[in-house]
């Protein structure tokens, strides 16, 4: 006897009761993102679909989904996909998940008046992960030209994709930085803007992330070294090379290990300046920018 479909609104009720009992976060909502992939429409179109019948194919989806985030994989990877901005990205454990703070250090670049005048500013995501910098850059900035750059090839290839899907493919470049000299790859003072999330967890403490993401997320993308500053001090002295005199420079970093400062110090030792910190959305300091001054 074939197998009956279900109302939708069991098939939720019925994810949401296990992915609590295993202690998942939001269990509702996750089990309507999981839903929402599945029906290919937007979460919020979910409720209003709550009587329709769902298939005994797609609970089954919906199954293999829900024991997957049981498990401890991250949503953004069941789905294969998340929003960032305005678009949607390709996710997969080749680069990190896109996180709202992020966003937020996409949305301070964008501030810059100089930047929005620039009829084809010349930019770089140091660090590109998934893309979803580059990508964001490129398509709010229609002159822009950016190069992404990475030490993962796994990572270049999935933003290679995204870039590819948005149709920004040809104002993104991008380059494998594993076995290259940025200084060497690309012509001193040649960008206006450089605008990274770098690794900057300190080693100790990615040991104890959450298993979310500590056994999912590529630790190449997140581990800092000793202090977290490993390669925020690379993207600092390499920016004083490749940044054109008034060029500007953004960074994400780790708000909990308080780095804004001694980045800030070795951001005015470098000849940067005004350099300004900026906080999240719950005011830890978050982000920083600095301006190369001319004539140094």
């Amino acid at each position: 006897m074939a197998e009956e479909a279900r109302p939708l609104s069991w098939v939720l009720d019925a994810a949401t009761a296990y992915l609590a009992r295993r202690g998942v976060d939001s269990p509702r909502a996750t089990a309507e993102h999981l839903a929402a992939r599945i029906l290919r429409c937007g979460r919020s179109a979910v409720a209003q679909r709550l009587d329709l019948p769902f298939s005994p194919a797609a609970a089954a989806a919906m199954g293999r989904g829900t024991r997957r985030v049981a498990a401890g994989e991250p949503l953004q990877y069941v789905l294969g996909q998340w929003d960032f901005r305005d678009f949607t990205l390709k996710t997969d454990s080749r680069a990190l998940v896109p996180r709202p703070e992020t966003e937020q250090l996409v949305d301070l670049a964008l501030s810059s008046p100089r930047l929005r005048a620039a009829a084809s500013p010349r930019l770089m995501d140091y660090g590109t992960g998934s893309g979803c910098i580059a990508i964001a850059l490129a398509r709010a900035l229609p002159g822009a030209v950016v190069a992404a750059v990475d030490v993962s090839a796994p990572a270049l290839a999935l933003a290679a994709e995204n870039a590819a899907a948005l149709g920004v493919a040809d104002r993104v470049k991008f380059v494998d930085a594993s076995a290259l000299d940025l200084a060497d790859a690309f012509e001193p003072a040649s960008f206006d803007a450089i605008v990274s999330n770098p690794p900057y967890i300190p080693s100790a403490v990615c040991d104890r992330l959450d298993p979310k993401v500590r056994d999912h997320e590529p630790r190449l993308a997140l581990d800092g070294g000793a202090d977290g500053m490993d390669v925020l001090r690379q993207v600092c002295e390499e920016a004083g090379l490749l940044l054109a005199p008034e060029g500007e420079l953004y960074l994400e970093l780790d708000a909990e290990s308080g780095q804004a400062t001694p980045v800030s110090e070795l951001l005015a030792d470098l000849g940067f300046g005004p350099v300004r910190t900026h906080p999240d959305l719950s005011r830890r300091p978050r982000f920083v920018s600095a301006v190369l001054q001319a004539g140094l």
